[in-house]
């Protein structure tokens, strides 16, 4: 999941200059250069990034954005990039990589916990399940950090997280620190105030009711037990890959049943293929390109338009080298038609 706004960000290019600033000012290990993002999306696509950084405090994230302002170098802020593909050409810039340094978790009682951004989804839920509170256990099986979760809205079964959000604690792009509460957050299904890009997710108290320990556990095996029978668990992917639109929903149903119904389930273009498991999720068969994941995009998007009459929107977003981040959908629709 991203933290980024769907806008080019400021900023040019970063030079050698850039990385050595923020290795002089930041811990041994946490600044990285030429890193290719196949090894930090869920995809396994995408071509190198310039810097990326991995801060592992709060205070060390907010010292690297300190450096970047004053460098004028363009970043973006990621988190597991579970609804990103990055692009063939790579990035031009600084990526800020929200990971497991900023992963702790709390409890502070009376059903409210606190937890850090970086922490893994699964994980998060699994510990609020152990400590007899319910509420999240749709979010199990949900891959991705708890910040992109709660800037996404993110759930399943039509459940999001925001509804148990109480206060945000959040950075902006040169560092200073906010807090929100739940009325400034604006939450509407799969979105919220905080998906601007202008802030970034470092922490969040939420707020569950009391349940049963045990019958939570079980539900959450029987969510696990129904994704692995029906989505691709081995090959590379990046989830849903379209949203859900109550129109094709009434119509025919969610969007995998209506790129099978077009017939494309199992497709291939180069190494991407839409899944013969279930048809909203592309996979990675190896050595699969960025142009490869949009062609499949478009053909299932012109597909399902042409039987349906409603053009479905992409929930992955694709990141441009200058840093441009749009709706993988708008990407697609640009591509050179095949020879």
């Amino acid at each position: 999941m991203t933290f980024a706004a769907d806008l080019a960000p400021p900023g040019h290019a970063p030079d050698a200059g850039v990385a050595a600033a923020l290795r002089s000012a930041l811990p041994s290990g946490e600044v990285a250069t030429d890193v290719p993002l196949a090894t930090l999306g869920r995809w396994r696509i995408g071509g190198p990034a310039d810097i990326v950084v991995t801060p592992q405090s709060v205070e060390t994230l907010a010292t690297a954005l300190a450096v970047i302002a004053e460098q004028d170098a363009r970043h973006i802020v990621i988190g597991d990039g579970s609804n990103l593909l990055f692009d063939d050409a790579g990035f031009r810039g600084v990526v800020l990589r929200i990971g497991r340094g900023l992963g702790g978790i709390r409890n502070l009682g009376d059903g409210v916990v606190e937890a850090g951004a970086g922490l893994w989804v699964p994980a998060f839920v699994r510990q609020v399940i152990d400590w007899g509170l319910a509420g999240a256990v749709h979010a199990i099986g949900i891959p991705g950090t708890l910040g992109g979760l709660i800037t996404m809205n993110g759930g399943s079964q039509r459940k999001g997280i925001g509804e148990n959000v109480v206060r945000v604690d959040a950075i902006d792009h040169v560092g200073r620190m906010q807090r929100l509460t739940q009325d400034d957050l604006d939450y509407r299904y799969r979105a919220s105030r905080l998906q601007r890009g202008d802030l970034i997710v470092v922490a969040a108290q939420l707020r569950f009711a009391t349940g049963d320990r045990q019958a939570l556990r079980r539900e959450a095996l029987s969510i696990l037990a129904a994704r692995r029978a029906k989505f691709p668990m081995v090959r590379a992917n990046c989830g849903s890959v379209f949203v859900s639109d109550p129109a094709l929903y009434s119509l025919i149903g969610p969007p995998g049943l209506a790129i099978e119904r077009a017939g494309l389930k199992g497709v291939s273009a180069g190494g991407a293929q839409i899944s013969p498991d279930h048809a909203n999720f592309i996979v990675n068969n190896g050595g699969a390109r960025a142009q490869d994941v949009l062609h499949l995009i478009r053909l299932a998007r012109r597909s399902v338009a042409a039987m349906s009459g409603i053009a479905m929107d992409a929930e992955v977003r694709h990141l441009a080298p200058d840093g441009v981040m749009r709706p993988a959908h708008e990407v697609a629709e640009l591509l050179a038609d095949p020879a």
